[in-house]
């Protein structure tokens, strides 16, 4: 018996639908819940399209500066990258409207959360886990792998025949999701890997052929891993990515088409603007070249596939993702400084990088002459390095 839901609502087609089904379906209650993560006007007239689908209650929570200071952040300070290019930015959202979901039927003493996730994809997985790490007894309801409204028409069917206000411009062929970090896009034409995705779906930035013809000086400030500053101006988390946001996506730079590996085992084609955090990532390794120890560098860098795996699989809550950001988090300790990047029709190009806690000795690393560095004593450290290569090929040369 289902008596009060809160349903993760964007205000679309698929989850104004959901919220009018789940009244019908559970004769319950039905609490609306938007999450304020950066995606602008999606969230205009929020409330009122809510209530007039039947939601007993709305929250509208602005979680700009939650989602990139405790989930962004983290995972920039990981160099995190799914599958060498994806930058995670649907897969770090998730965790946070889940944690919000259950933090308000809590409040609310709802029995259930329900989301607008298909049975395809991985967003089920990533909302589901989450829930269940943070309220092991919450009823779950997922319409997608319920109901029989399986296709836009039967939505649209379904809406008209219930008098559910939806938008009635036509429907954009592919489906994105935005926030502060990016915005993505797949299905629909983009389909087909072949097909080369239209000038027309991008909103983030220029095309890089019609990116200014003069390159842009900027500079990054970090203290222990975060970035604090842009061009001398301290900002806030979010108002520090919406600014890279803006300067990357004015010179075209952070576009990215893949074909990746979904967690539920099928390939899916994604096409992505990730101006700022595209930026923030070629900064934060310029500044670790010079702040962090190299074999510190080398261990972490070996745990960025499974740091991005488990964000991307939907498993920020676990226990092993706490032991695993707690060790990344050490290796920032002495990351601070600032980082010089020219940005150019669509490239983003370190040119500089100063540090109080530099590493980087010019006297030990100079061509000319040098008064610290013996190199004489290079041959001792080849020759011991090569000890067991002279052995093996002396033991094949006895063999022959």
């Amino acid at each position: 018996m289902i008596e009060k839901v809160v349903l993760a609502y964007s205000g679309g087609l698929d989850t104004s639908v959901i919220l009018a089904w789940l009244k019908e379906k559970y004769d319950c209650r039905v609490i609306a819940f938007s999450a304020d993560i950066g995606q602008g006007e999606e969230l205009d007239h929020i409330e009122e399209k809510a209530l007039a689908t039947g939601a007993e209650k709305v929250y509208i929570d602005d979680l700009r500066e939650e989602f990139v200071r405790d989930y962004v952040f983290p995972a920039f300070r990981a160099n995190a990258v799914y599958e060498g290019q994806y930058l995670l930015g649907t897969s770090l959202a998730r965790p946070l409207i889940a944690k919000r979901q259950i933090e308000i039927a809590r409040a609310e003493g709802a029995d259930a959360v329900s989301h607008g996730a298909t049975g395809k994809g991985n967003d089920q997985v990533r909302f589901e886990l989450s829930y269940l790490s943070l309220n092991p007894a919450i009823k779950i309801i997922a319409p997608w792998r319920e109901w029989r409204l399986n296709s836009r028409n039967a939505l649209m069917e379904y809406a008209k025949e219930h008098g559910i206000p939806v938008p009635v411009t036509p429907a954009k062929p592919y489906s994105s999701d935005s926030n502060l970090l990016h915005i993505s896009y797949e299905g629909g034409i983009l389909e087909d890997p072949w097909a080369s995705a239209p000038e027309s779906i991008f909103q983030l930035t220029v095309s890089p052929k019609d990116a200014p013809g003069e390159s842009e000086e900027i500079l990054i400030r970090f203290e222990k891993g975060n970035p604090v500053g842009v061009n001398d101006r301290e900002l806030s988390p979010a108002g520090l990515l919406a600014e890279l946001n803006r300067l990357g996506g004015k010179h075209g730079i952070g576009r990215l088409d893949m074909v990746e590996n979904r967690f539920v085992g099928m390939k899916s084609r994604g096409v992505y603007e990730t101006p700022g955090g595209t930026i923030l990532r070629t900064a934060h390794m310029a500044m670790e070249s010079i702040t962090m120890d190299r074999e510190v560098m080398h261990l972490r860098d070996g745990l960025i596939p499974k740091y991005a795996e488990l964000v991307y699989y939907g498993f920020w809550f676990a226990p092993e993702m706490d032991v695993l950001q707690q060790m990344i988090d050490a290796t920032q300790k002495t990351v601070s400084g600032t980082v010089r990047l020219e940005l150019y029709k669509g490239n983003c190009r370190v040119t500089g990088r100063r540090s109080e806690e530099s590493l980087y000795r010019d006297d030990f690393a100079t061509f000319e002459e040098d008064t610290v560095y013996r190199q004489k004593d290079a041959e001792g450290f080849i020759r011991l390095n090569a000890l067991r290569l002279r052995i093996q090929a002396m033991m094949k040369k006895n063999k022959t």
